[in-house]
């Protein structure tokens, strides 16, 4: 397997050191070592001394939800996030990848979506209809909320109504990329996507991103790729916060105690932190997770479902779970596929809203 020097020395660093063993996520939903940096690390080492071969570890290598979190621990600076993608291009130029990968990647690049799903809900359809006229802001909705959680992109369109913001919605909109980065990484199938996404998003002046892992992508990831865009790119989050402090979005306040789930991407990636909570308090009695901000524990995701789904509702469950234990009965979050992830598990002591919902309430849902 032909990886990099400095891949190389993150993975000998991380192979016998357990610093962010209690983090992983992952780790924690399943119980089992394999699924934790180190023994990724490990694994990888085998295959580089030819221990063992490549196809031995992916579906190791494809556990990592590469939410950070272990990066984030490090004291040391090494980086199990970086090593683990630049595995998963590796495989993907050597054609060792699982198969149930090699579907997600094909439905990338041949349908736009890694979910294989080629038309969207009616009633989004119509909604962004309504929005076809050109304006100078776009809202980019993602292929998450496009194709998987329609309801949320309709609440997402609703929001800016209320707010009377003049924007446009594109019913052929292009991928981010952020798929096939997660899948295969910096492999030119990705920049290629990428590079078709700016140049949409050049035709506008501001950029709305709805979903915080495009936001993460476009804001940050397209710089490794050196794809640039001329657009003011701004999470959805940060354009509420504003259209709340300019009076153009109406806030009432209601007594409801909530907590926050930090996405990751937001969080830890864009450090974005006091947006969402500005946006929140404006609406309810926030209260923290005991794991909040830099320090946040993922709920889970949708491509991540496709091919591990016992796995995500554990890590669903397991942050619900959190929220039990610090008494608190509501989460809300701001981020579609946490959204969707937390709301497979089926339960019903603990409430969970997405930001839209908040804002919308129960007579405008």
């Amino acid at each position: 397997m032909i990886i990099s020097e400095k891949c190389k020395q993150h993975v000998d660093s991380c192979r016998f050191c357990w610093m962010c063993h209690h983090i992983c996520p992952i780790g924690n939903a399943t119980g089992h070592e394999r699924s934790t940096a180190r023994a990724r690390a490990l694994g990888i080492s085998l295959v580089n001394r030819g221990a063992i071969p490549l196809e031995e570890i992916m579906d190791n290598i494809y556990e990592c939800c590469t939410c950070g979190a272990c990066v984030h621990d490090c004291t040391t600076g090494w980086d199990p996030v970086m090593f683990t993608k630049e595995v998963r291009l590796q495989a993907a130029l050597d054609n060792k990848l699982p198969d149930y990968i090699n579907t997600l990647v094909d439905n990338c690049l041949e349908i736009g979506n890694a979910y294989g799903v080629k038309t969207i809900d009616k009633e989004l359809q119509k909604a962004i209809k309504n929005h076809s006229k050109k304006t100078d802001t776009l809202l980019l909705l993602g292929v998450d909320a496009r194709f998987m959680v329609a309801d949320q992109a309709l609440k997402a369109i609703k929001v800016l109504e209320k707010a009377n913001v003049d924007f446009t919605v594109l019913e052929d909109e292009v991928s981010s990329g952020a798929q096939l980065d997660f899948l295969i990484g910096a492999a030119d199938e990705t920049k290629q996507q990428m590079l078709s996404c700016a140049k949409m998003l050049d035709e506008y002046k501001k950029v709305v991103v709805y979903d915080p892992n495009d936001a993460k992508t476009i804001k940050q990831t397209y710089g490794e790729y050196s794809v640039e865009t001329k657009a003011e790119v701004v999470t959805f989050t940060s354009f509420l916060a504003d259209l709340l402090e300019n009076g153009k979005l109406k806030a009432n306040k209601s007594n409801k105690t909530v907590v926050y789930q930090d996405p990751y991407q937001l969080s830890r990636d864009l450090e974005e932190t006091d947006e969402p909570r500005k946006v929140i308090s404006s609406f309810a009695l926030l209260h923290e997770m005991l794991l909040n901000k830099g320090e946040t524990v993922w709920a889970g995701n949708i491509l991540m479902a496709k091919y591990l789904p016992d796995v995500i509702k554990n890590v669903s469950k397991r942050r619900l779970f959190n929220v039990k234990s610090i008494g608190e009965s509501t989460i809300v979050t701001a981020c579609v596929s946490e959204y969707f992830a937390l709301k497979q598990v089926k339960q019903n002591e603990i409430e969970i809203l997405s930001i839209e919902d908040l804002i919308l309430g129960k007579e405008e849902i």
